[in-house]
């Protein structure tokens, strides 16, 4: 059996067997290499001295073999960040390193039959191998262990050399059986499995993150009066920037030019209070109002329907005519914004104004009637290709929404 440990900055390979091991210690006597499990290739100079006790190791060099049914070796030695296994170990043209976390295990060597895995690397690659790590050329380990999973199993090659045979006897005998099918369908059920279930690997960090975000603004809803409207803007700017991360940079009190007096040489600049910009420099624009029970619909009938209030309706009238001006402006406008905020963008870095869209985040709809909700929904509909209008009992049915969702899987 062949196991792995750390030790002093060592990986130390661990050999044990039940049987008589005279036989290596001879081979190691006479300066030959073993090749273990056809895959580690080791001799007398990759012996780790500090498996012998102090008796032993007083002793002639040529006892140091006495030692029955263990052996540690020297696998790998680490170099700045990385264990290296020196070539001639695993294989014979190149290094192999492992960054400092990766976790040692046989399966990750050997296949079935003792087919050693890097052997058959070997045939196609001709440079040192990094796995994991900061290094520029290094593969992830998740990508690794995905090659081994995907390393040919002996059934997957049976199928293979029995469809090869079948493609050629086929033309003489009629009754041969369509083994090329077969590996066909072998190969595509394997494909259904490949790759690492992304969605499970972070799902805990995911509940984690909504599970705060939701705790975070159920407490916010709760003191609406321990905040100023700019602190709440800010706060709350922190979650939808969470919750919509294609969204990496924010400008507060953005200005835009609404209109241009030409006789008079007189600029009419407006100020957006918060630009959103995406990772392709497309501009979007939020609006965040600190929440009140009486901002969405009227309680009275206007024609049978409830209407939205003055601050909802302003509101959007607002945000609708921060879009014109936005659109008006065109090429000018993205020049402009482009060169205001130059330091604070990735070089050659470039705004873009095409087609804005908004977010309205406003009010409640726990004391809203059934009656007011359909209303306030239909207003929602009317403006949802330019205007997203969010209640904060929106978000918070979202967040409880996404967090069952993730339980669930």
């Amino acid at each position: 059996m062949i196991r792995f440990k750390k030790n002093d900055g060592l990986i130390i390979l661990n050999y044990q067997t039940d049987n008589d091991i005279n036989w290596l210690k001879e081979k190691f006597e006479d300066d030959e290499s073993y090749s273990f499990k056809r895959t580690y290739t080791l001799n007398s100079s990759n012996i780790y001295q500090n498996n012998l006790n102090e008796e032993t190791q007083e002793m002639e060099e040529d006892i140091i073999f006495d030692f029955i049914q263990e052996m540690d070796f020297v696998f790998a030695r680490f170099e700045e960040e990385y264990y290296k296994v020196e070539k001639g170990i695993l294989v014979d043209k190149f290094d192999i390193y492992f960054y400092k976390d990766f976790e040692f295990d046989s399966k990750l060597f050997i296949a079935e039959r003792d087919v050693s895995i890097f052997r058959k690397i070997e045939k196609l690659v001709k440079e040192d191998i990094y796995i994991g790590g900061p290094n520029s050329n290094a593969i992830s380990e998740i990508d690794f262990r995905g090659i081994i999973e995907d390393f040919p199993k002996q059934y997957e090659k049976k199928l293979y050399s029995e469809a090869r045979l079948s493609n050629v006897i086929k033309e003489f005998f009629s009754s041969t059986i369509n083994a090329e099918r077969k590996f066909e369908n072998y190969i595509e059920k394997k494909a259904t499995t490949k790759g690492e279930d992304l969605v499970k690997l972070f799902s805990e960090i995911e509940l984690f993150k909504y599970q705060t975000i939701l705790e975070k603004l159920q407490f916010m809803l709760a003191s609406t009066n321990s905040y100023n409207e700019n602190q709440w803007q800010d706060e709350i700017l922190q979650i939808i920037l969470l919750l919509y991360p294609k969204y990496f940079l924010v400008f507060k009190e953005a200005p835009i030019r609404a209109s241009y007096d030409k006789e008079k040489n007189i600029r009419d600049e407006k100020f957006i209070d918060i630009l959103l910009v995406d990772s392709d420099g497309n501009i979007d624009i939020i609006e965040i109002k600190k929440p009140s029970d009486s901002s969405l619909m009227t309680k009275g009938l206007y024609r049978n329907n409830h209407i939205p209030l003055r601050e909802l309706s302003g509101t959007v009238m607002q945000i609708e005519k921060y879009i014109y001006y936005l659109n008006r402006w065109g090429e000018n406008g993205e020049e402009f914004l482009t060169k205001k905020y130059k330091e604070q963008m990735p070089d050659d870095f470039e705004i873009n104004i095409t087609n804005p869209k908004a977010f309205i985040i406003m009010g409640r709809e726990s004391n809203l009637s059934i009656e007011q909700k359909k209303d306030f929904e239909v207003v929602k509909r009317k403006y949802k290709n330019v205007i997203d209008i969010i209640s904060y009992d929106d978000l918070l049915n979202r967040l409880k929404f996404t967090i069952e969702q993730i339980k669930r899987n």
